[in-house]
């Protein structure tokens, strides 16, 4: 049950470790409410007011002047000590004050230039190991005590010269969080006053003092104190609007504030929406912000956000704003963001990781995505046109569904390669609807099979390029062979090799061919399509007569038609291939079905969909076929021994009659008996050798999960060790 909080006046309210899971706080005001370890899951925080109590506030506004009165009195006192080392007649103090006013001068140049840092804390090391030093080396009469005392107030000023722009700068960015109006002149005015006194207080007017001298360290005093104070309103603004050099006061100033605000401190707001939520004032740290919804939302960056990817501005601004247009993003952890419709058009996120993110809808048009990581991330309906994917990071959880996608990029363009692998390959070509889910699909299949055998796939992406052949109203096998071997022979060069064929059934087959790096793609897909047109409009005696003297001339002909044959004969298919050792290795899953018709570098059709259903006539129509099959093959020579015709009709008869296997799987083993018949035609030609070899490696596949007691196990036993030995696989 949801929780309804939606316009409540929740102030103040204690939800400490609570399951408020798809809650709804829209448009409530939650100022100091503590969600502190809380479970808000889903919950709405749409238009929701976050920040502090009121009396908090209250407190803070008066901390901010008492911080600038202290501020300016500190200054004017610095101040006052230099003046007074300034105008001393007692000798060596003079310098003392000049080396004051140079060291302070040195200490601002180093604030303005390089921030409150590391450097700045160096220097004042290195100062005050000086005046230690000297301190401990000055002899001990009353030249050495003046030399003393000069050395001391030197610290004094120093140091509170140093805590004067501090506090100021504390004050001002207190006041500017807490929207005080007109927070520069009232915090500066409030420093004045506080200098007033410190010089009243600071400067020593001795009888023995001349009314110049005196004079002199007022005037010391307040040029210092107004110095001082002017470089704190201007390092706590800039800290404020987000200058890096001066994170330390903003965090300071931030974790003052919300120490009463909102607190959200380790609480799991995965999924959580704060679009257009005020969240001033409020404690993110520890929180865990997956694909939480930032949108338009203001004042993030008056929040506590330490440890959390909100932390950079750019990504705070990239969520706030879902604009990231031609922007760059390279090597950043934006893990579990949300950017759901985002603008992300010509953006770079090389190297990025962008698990867990939300791309739904965002778009992506012309994005940079080599390398990237994309694991679990979600990217439904996005626009993935013109988009660079090269070596991208994604997995089988990886959400693409009605991806929309003209065209896009496989290699990023470089100064040697300046052609970045367009896919579809034929530039005047676009990717149809399902087209690129349909081409993205078998890479994201293999990229398993990759990381198992520790394959770098970059390497991969280095050695060749791929040319990618959709049919999409069926395809003609024979005019297919033809336009493929055709194409291999015409550009040697290219490398052509087939290593996948992936379809279902008549409407739409897609051939897979891997090529040289070097190799005209556009050129290449024009050229086959227009062999394959040529060869499919001939008329049927000219085709078979041209058939029967390439198939003469090239067997590879012939096993890829037999392939393309068997594979749109089935309802739903899909490929599955890798190379290992120079042999072709077919995977396999329960449930589907296999063609293993291996010739060349052709690597065979695995079925895919574990509702694949096989009718009756369906399986009789394969049955019938394998039949024919095993019929044309020759009677035993020896009446007491049965040959390959007998040992195979045997396997047919024992795998239809088994109950136990599913028509999917008897579908699949009746087609593996085809394949050994087929090869017992040439059982020495060593493509038909491999082609045996993997129909029994599917075979005993088939028949491991049954009860060693069931018929059809007894008969693979007996059978195929047989024909193993038959083909000269023994």
């Amino acid at each position: 049950m949801a929780y309804e909080f939606q316009r409540a006046n929740l102030r103040g309210e204690d939800f400490r470790g609570k399951n408020l899971a798809g809650a709804n706080f829209s448009h409530a005001d939650i100022r100091g409410v503590n969600f502190s370890h809380a479970v808000l899951i889903g919950a709405n925080f749409r238009n929701a007011k976050a920040g502090l109590p009121t009396s908090w506030a209250i407190s803070l506004v008066a901390l901010s002047l008492i911080l600038s009165l202290f501020a300016g009195l500190i200054a004017a006192y610095a101040g006052a000590f230099i003046g007074n080392l300034l105008s001393s007649k007692v000798y060596g103090h003079i310098f003392f004050g000049v080396f004051s006013l140079i060291a302070l001068a040195i200490f601002l140049i180093v604030i303005f230039w390089q921030g409150l840092g590391a450097t700045l804390a160096t220097l004042a090391e290195i100062i005050a190991a000086c005046l230690i030093a000297g301190l401990a080396f000055f002899p001990e009469n009353n030249l050495g005590g003046h030399l003393v005392i000069g050395a001391v107030f030197t610290t004094i000023a120093l140091a509170g010269g140093m805590a004067s722009v501090v506090n100021m700068a504390i004050a001002v960015a207190v006041g500017r969080i807490m929207a005080l109006p007109m927070a520069r002149a009232i915090t500066g005015l409030m420093a004045f006053v506080g200098a007033v006194f410190g010089a009243l207080f600071g400067v020593r007017a001795d009888s023995s003092a001349s009314v110049e001298a005196i004079v002199v360290a007022f005037f010391i005093a307040g040029l210092v104190a107004l110095v001082a104070i002017a470089s704190g309103i201007y390092v706590g603004w800039q800290a404020i609007y987000g200058d890096k050099k001066y994170q330390l006061i903003q965090a300071l100033a931030i974790g003052i504030v919300a120490k009463k605000g909102t607190s959200f401190r380790g609480a799991n707001l995965t999924d959580a929406d704060f679009t257009q939520a005020t969240l001033k004032s409020v404690d993110f740290r520890k929180a865990i912000l997956t694909r939480t919804c930032w949108f338009q939302t203001q004042k993030l960056e008056q929040t506590r956000l330490e440890g959390t990817y909100l932390e950079n501005p750019k990504v705070r601004q990239l969520v706030v704003t879902k604009d990231g247009v031609e922007k760059n993003f390279d090597h950043l952890n934006l893990r579990g963001l949300n950017l759901q419709d985002a603008n992300l058009q010509d953006a770079s996120f090389i190297c990025t990781d962008l698990s867990e993110a939300t791309l739904h809808k965002a778009n992506l048009f012309g994005a940079k995505l080599a390398q990237a990581q994309l694991y679990q991330a979600n990217l439904n309906e996005a626009c993935l046109t013109g988009a660079y994917i090269q070596n991208w990071g994604v997995s089988t959880d990886t959400k693409l569904e009605r991806v929309k996608c003209e065209y896009v990029y496989m290699q990023l363009p470089t100064k040697e390669d300046p052609d970045p692998c367009r896919k579809p390959d034929n530039r005047n070509e676009s990717f149809k609807e399902g087209d690129f889910a349909d081409f993205i699909a078998p890479i994201i299949k293999t990229l398993d099979l990759y990381q198992t055998q520790n394959v770098d796939l970059r390497e991969v992406a280095k050695k060749f390029k791929t040319l990618d052949l959709f049919h999409y109203e069926g395809i003609d096998p024979s005019a297919a062979a033809i336009a493929l071997t055709q194409l291999a022979e015409n550009h040697p060069d290219a490398e052509l090799e087939v290593v996948a064929l992936e379809g279902r059934g008549q409407e739409k087959i897609r051939l897979q061919a891997k090529v040289a790096g070097d190799a005209n793609r556009s050129e290449l897909y024009n050229e086959y399509f227009q062999t394959y047109s040529q060869v499919k409009s001939l008329p049927y005696n000219d085709l078979q007569s041209l058939l029967l003297g390439v198939k003469e001339k090239d067997e590879r002909i012939r096993s890829l038609e037999q392939l393309l044959e068997n594979a749109i004969q089935q309802p739903k298919f899909y490929v599955e291939t890798y190379q290992t050792q120079g042999e072709f290795i077919m995977s396999q899953s329960k449930g589907n079905i296999s063609i293993s018709g291996t010739q060349g570098n052709i690597s065979g059709v695995a079925g895919a969909g574990e509702n694949l259903s096989m009718t009756g006539v369906a399986i009789g129509a394969i049955s019938g076929s394998v039949t024919n099959t095993i019929n044309q093959l020759p009677d035993s020579s020896e009446s007491d021994k049965p040959g390959i015709k007998e040992l195979l009709t045997e396997l047919q008869a024992a795998i239809e009659a088994d109950t136990n296997l599913s028509d999917e799987d008897k579908a699949e083993a009746l087609e593996q008996v085809k394949a050994i018949a087929e090869a017992g035609q040439k059982p020495e030609d060593g493509a038909m050798q491999k082609m045996v070899k993997s129909a029994i490696k599917l075979l005993k596949g088939t028949v491991a999960d049954l009860p060693t007691t069931v018929q059809l196990v007894e008969v693979c036993g007996k059978v195929l060790p047989t024909i193993a030995t038959f083909f000269g696989l023994a």
